[in-house]
């Protein structure tokens, strides 16, 4: 009976996100007709892989029941410095992301280091980094607006958020993932039935025949503007990545094991110091990633580049059913809960909404995910 009930409300969840970006949708769709409009919906879909690729990273340091408050001010330091490595010392552009992306993974790897060392509480060391990180950037970039590449030549860095692929290879990667979707299901049934282990193969067509068309709309809906958007290529990546580290690999069962119980993991012979350190060094490489693709989306490094994406993160993860407690949450449930961040803001700045109530509605619903997330995880 406590199974069924335990079920129930993993499908409470599930259902009540899904309800939740209905109606945000909805409510847009009337009030901002342009919502649906080929053009915000591709802007739509480069704001969601900022967020979701944060998201994404920030999963992996929560799984094992720590939480990083300085991936915000984090995303504006890394653009930060590649901008002013291009723009002021001349570095090509490629270099320059490098060399931020490889300053990401050092410092997120010694924060670990430190949390795990010193028994410190994550909590205190990443508010302490989401503080220097802020001070930091505004040194780097001197208070001032720098721009992602010099006057009238357009480098990579620039092009991240304006690159967008041709109508034929969106189409051949519908394809791909349509193909993709049926054969694991295809893979699965018939594993299942050499193996007679019990699978709904039904209910599995089903849900790759859905993804399959979900594919072929998302990428008709980006070619009524321009293309799919090279950000969201960046994301599938990320998110198959995460998916497979977190469902297939070693390491994603160390996560999982050590956010359940973490003396119970350590006495299973699992190395949690190590497995928490690499699970930052992965955070800092998702900074590295939506640091450059932010401070690209608004064209030059400013003040105000990565404020609250900490927030917006940690919402979208609650959101999509991941644990802050750890132990519980997968990758699709995230990108899920970011979609539901970036579609509620998109819509905001659509209609013009003030910032006070930008911030007071992100805040609230990152309070309604924690505290959802709190009744669903008490006993029944």
């Amino acid at each position: 009976m406590s199974g069924t009930k335990g079920i129930g409300r993993e499908a409470l969840r599930e259902w009540s996100a899904a309800l939740a970006l209905a109606a945000i949708v909805a409510t847009f769709a009337v009030l901002a007709p342009d919502f649906l409009g080929a053009r915000n919906l591709s802007m739509l879909a480069i704001e969601l892989s900022n967020t979701a690729i944060l998201a994404l990273g920030m999963l992996l340091v929560i799984l094992p029941g720590h939480i990083d408050l300085s991936v915000g001010s984090g995303v504006g330091l890394i653009g930060g410095v590649a901008a002013v490595l291009v723009t002021r010392w001349g570095w090509p552009a490629v270099g320059a992301m490098a060399a931020a992306a490889a300053l990401a993974l050092g410092v997120w790897w010694l924060m670990g280091k430190l949390i795990v060392s010193q028994r410190m509480p994550s909590f205190i060391i990443t508010l302490g980094g989401l503080l220097a990180f802020k001070g930091l950037f505004w040194l780097v970039i001197q208070d001032a607006t720098v721009p992602v590449s010099p006057a009238g030549a357009p480098n990579l860095y620039a092009r991240l958020t304006t690159t967008y692929l041709p109508p034929w290879a969106g189409w051949a990667l519908a394809a791909g993932a349509a193909a993709w979707l049926i054969g694991g299901w295809a893979l699965r049934a018939r594993r299942a039935e050499s193996d007679g282990t019990p699978y709904d193969a039904e209910l599995g067509f089903l849900k790759a025949f859905l993804g399959a068309q979900l594919a072929v709309l998302f990428v008709a809906v980006m070619n009524g503007f321009r293309g799919v958007p090279l950000p969201t290529l960046l994301l599938a990546a990320s998110y198959l990545a995460v998916s497979t580290l977190t469902e297939r690999t070693a390491f994603g069962r160390r996560l999982y094991a050590i956010g359940g119980n973490a003396e119970a993991a350590l006495l299973a012979g699992i190395d949690v110091d190590a497995t928490v350190i690499l699970a930052f060094a992965a955070m800092g490489a998702a900074v590295a990633v939506t640091g450059f693709l932010q401070t690209a989306y608004a064209g030059a490094s400013t003040t105000t580049v990565g404020d609250l994406m900490e927030l917006d993160a940690i919402a979208a993860c609650v959101i999509g059913g991941t644990s802050l407690m750890g132990g519980r949450g997968d990758a699709r449930g995230v990108l899920f809960g970011a979609l539901i961040m970036t579609a509620l803001l998109n819509g905001m700045t659509l209609m013009a909404v003030s910032p006070e109530i930008k911030y007071v509605t992100r805040g609230v619903v990152l309070a309604l995910a924690v505290w959802l997330d709190t009744r669903l995880s008490k006993p029944a």
